[in-house]
């Protein structure tokens, strides 16, 4: 499914910190989420001689780079069909040394616009979330018909800070015993929204959303992958290189901060560039309201 028009969060803050860089030097670097591409493209246009070895495990998302990355980028761009966890074992990466490395941890807007997808309640589709629908991984369907109901009450609380969990998986279970598998993503809306009390259900926030995300957490491994990586790429960097992860929940978000505070601690040619995570500007987020959580913390190796 080809990508729509799309915005890349804090693009303008990530160049900033990138600014550093000699702009017409022969730079590297690498982008661990490529979506739609907007990043990387940013990246090879405003340091012309650099290139961008860019990963991505969605086949749409590669195709659609293949396919709409101006000719006179696509020479400087190599992609890795893979996720960002396989990082030191790709031939591309081994023996390189990588001036920015950027990670965009946001699921893209491709994802919940695509209702095949199921990542998202306000369509109907598959209750599917996986970020390479191709991949063998358990769907969200699949989770929620094999976990016990330990295992689904401590995704919920964790991943989704979900207050009514309990109710949620009483609901779960009883729509499983009468309905049978929950197949897509309008069931479980529905059976999210009348496991919250009456009162609660029409807020600001739809009552689905955290159970949703907690899902998608658990069927891609999101904290886990990033807590296994980060660790992997401070070797990769030249003296002055960084590492800027822009994270969209405070779950993600605090698996950085911690990282990042730990590598400083264990190596002392690390420095956190960032005390305070970088928040999106009002302007961009009256531009692009999906910006308004995102946050933008950099590492750097110094020189």
């Amino acid at each position: 499914m080809q990508y729509k028009e799309h915005y890349s969060v804090m693009e303008k803050d990530v160049l900033e910190f990138f600014s550093r860089f000699d702009k017409n030097a022969e730079l590297l670097f690498a982008d661990l989420t490529l979506g739609a591409a907007g990043h990387t493209c940013s990246l090879l246009r405003n340091f012309p001689k650099s290139k961008v070895i860019a990963f991505d495990q969605d086949p749409d998302a590669v195709k659609n780079a293949k396919n709409t990355v101006p000719d006179e980028l696509q020479d400087r761009l190599t992609i890795c069909p893979v996720n960002f966890s396989s990082f030191d074992q790709q031939s591309e990466t081994k023996e390189k040394k990588f001036d920015g490395i950027l990670m965009d941890l946001g699921v893209s807007s491709h994802h919940f616009d695509s209702p095949e997808r199921g990542f998202s309640f306000r369509f109907e589709g598959p209750l599917d979330m996986r970020m390479n629908p191709s991949s063998e991984i358990d769907t969200a369907s699949d989770l929620l018909e094999s976990l016990d109901d330990e295992e689904l009450l401590e995704i919920l609380y964790t991943y989704g800070e979900e207050r009514f969990s309990k109710q949620i998986v009483e609901n779960i279970r009883n729509f499983q015993r009468e309905e049978g598998r929950i197949e897509n993503t309008k069931q479980l809306e529905n059976i999210v929204f009348h496991a919250y009390p009456k009162k609660l259900r029409f807020g600001r926030i739809h009552p689905a959303t955290k159970t949703f995300q907690a899902l998608r957490i658990a069927v891609n491994k999101e904290l886990e992958v990033v807590e296994k990586t980060l660790p992997s790429l401070y070797s990769y960097l030249t003296p002055g290189g960084m590492i800027a992860v822009i994270s969209f929940h405070s779950l993600e978000d605090r698996v950085v901060k911690h990282q990042f505070k730990k590598a400083v601690v264990d190596d002392s040619t690390l420095r956190i560039l960032t005390k305070k995570p970088r928040i999106p500007s009002n302007e961009e987020i009256e531009e692009n309201s999906r910006s308004r959580s995102a946050k933008l913390r950099v590492i750097e190796k110094k020189v």
